[in-house]
């Protein structure tokens, strides 16, 4: 009987794929977390606001390793 990769042709299952969408859900999110603007007539000091230098970064990193998890992940075999 054929394994599970040879019946849908893809090297990850559905499960992996649906981890892998809601890590790059988290990567978006954190880089979105972060957007900020300021020019050179007009400062906005709320660029340095802990949205931005803390929750955004530390948003997109923990996707970053969800995401690596989320490849790695193998799922149970059933018997």
């Amino acid at each position: 009987m054929k394994n599970e990769k040879e019946k849908h042709g893809f090297a990850l299952s559905k499960k992996n794929l649906l981890l892998m969408a809601i890590a790059f859900a988290f990567i978006i999110l954190g880089f979105a977390l972060m957007t900020g603007s300021s020019t050179e007539q007009s400062f906005n000091e709320d660029i340095f606001s802990t949205r931005r230098m803390t929750v955004g970064p530390m948003m997109s990193f923990f996707g970053f390793i969800a995401m690596i998890f989320a490849i790695m992940w193998k799922p149970k075999k059933k018997e």
